[in-house]
């Protein structure tokens, strides 16, 4: 394989999404990631210590999952762009340290490639039942930004948006693929470096004495500067001040956390990501996302077949959850259907955009496969009576 100066592997591939996605995070930057083998996510990190060497780069696999979660964390403030890559019980262990880089604004990638569970449940088939996990997993009030690709072109693309969404907001971005996805081959078109956008850090220029490391600019985000370079910054997981030193009273703590929440909230319209086709004469709205988005494509026909006036919202950014566009969205049709392989739950997150002004109907799947059209099919003819 053959990669410009940038790492980017141009051309047209027949890969995977496991594969793709690795691609996508040496177009945009990476040159480091941590991780621990984990089915069915270990293609990701297998295909970069395979290219990282190639373009100037490392890959540590670590002692598990916890570790490979905070190491990503010091390759980031030593100046590196940094990933890790995981599955559902990695993705638990590593929700402590999720909390940590959202709490020390630390611009990273979270890949989870979704399987069935709890526990260690079904290790080499689908579901989509980390979604919630991904939003709320660790404890305490913060934002999150979470992208759902569905196929292995979008696992390229949107592998380099999420890494610029990290550096743009200096927050931890969740990739939540899932096993369909993942291990799904298809054309991926890669194009020349100069072609694919990528956010810089948001280095200061302000000299060391008048730095402050979490000072926020206008739009909330903080620069940032690297171990080695002069200037003096503490990082810590306590409530701390502009300075980045603990200071553990009410004042800091609502002051801290508050602008934390909103450097996203603030950006809603700016991250609402969704892939709409039909809505003009819709009645009945199919809200999916990763590969349930695909096979609900065919239910929709089918009902259009019907006479039913069907059409698609896939969700590719699911959080923040697009509240706003959902709600106008219900405002003019009579129901949301919402299938997704779990048991209801980003369902309930549309039922609540909604709110009572269209219905919605979850068609839930606990795992293992994907839905057949029919089941989805006839929740949308359910919707339209």
């Amino acid at each position: 394989m053959q990669a410009d100066p940038r790492g980017v592997l141009t051309g047209i591939h027949f890969i995977d999404g496991d594969h793709a996605c690795c691609e996508g995070a040496l177009a945009a930057g990476a040159r480091f990631a941590a991780g621990y083998p984990i089915t069915p996510s270990t293609e990701v990190v297998e295909r970069f210590a395979a290219r990282i060497p190639t373009v100037g780069g490392i890959f540590i696999q670590m002692e598990d999952e916890l570790a490979a979660s905070i190491t990503i964390q010091g390759a980031v403030w030593g100046g590196a762009k940094a990933f890790t890559v995981t599955s559902g019980p990695g993705f638990s262990l590593m929700m402590e340290h999720i909390g940590y880089a959202a709490m020390t604004e630390t611009p990273c990638v979270f890949v989870n490639v979704q399987r069935g569970g709890p526990s260690t449940g079904l290790p080499t088939l689908p579901a989509q039942a980390d979604m919630m996990q991904a939003r709320w997993g660790s404890h305490g009030d913060y934002e999150i930004i979470a992208l759902s690709p569905n196929s292995p072109q979008e696992c390229f693309d949107l592998t380099v948006r999420a890494f610029n969404l990290s550096e743009e907001y200096r927050t931890p971005v969740m990739f939540m693929m899932d096993e369909c996805v993942g291990h799904m081959t298809e054309k991926v078109v890669i194009p020349p470096a100069e072609q694919v956008e990528v956010y810089p850090r948001r280095h200061t220029r302000r000299a060391p004495g008048a730095y402050k490391p979490y000072e926020p600019e206008a739009d909330l985000v903080p620069e940032m500067v690297h171990a080695g370079e002069g200037y003096r910054f503490h990082i810590t997981g306590l409530t701390h001040d502009e300075w980045g030193y603990p200071n553990m009273n009410v004042a800091t703590q609502d002051r801290l956390v508050r602008r934390l929440q909103q450097k996203i909230r603030a950006a809603e319209d700016r991250l609402t990501m969704v892939d709409e086709h039909g809505l003009e004469d819709a009645e009945v709205v199919v809200v999916s996302y990763g590969i349930t988005s695909r096979v609900a494509e065919r239910a929709i026909e089918m009902a259009r077949q019907r006479g039913v006036k069907a059409g698609r919202c896939r969700l590719i950014g699911v959080w923040p959850f697009p509240d706003r566009h959902l709600k106008a969205l219900a405002a003019r049709v009579k129901a949301f259907v919402v299938p997704e392989i779990n048991l209801g739950q980003i369902a309930r997150e549309g039922e609540r955009a909604a709110g009572g002004a269209a219905r919605t109907i979850p068609v839930t799947h606990a795992g293992g496969g994907v839905h057949r059209p029919q089941d989805i099919l006839e929740a949308i003819m359910e919707a339209a009576r």
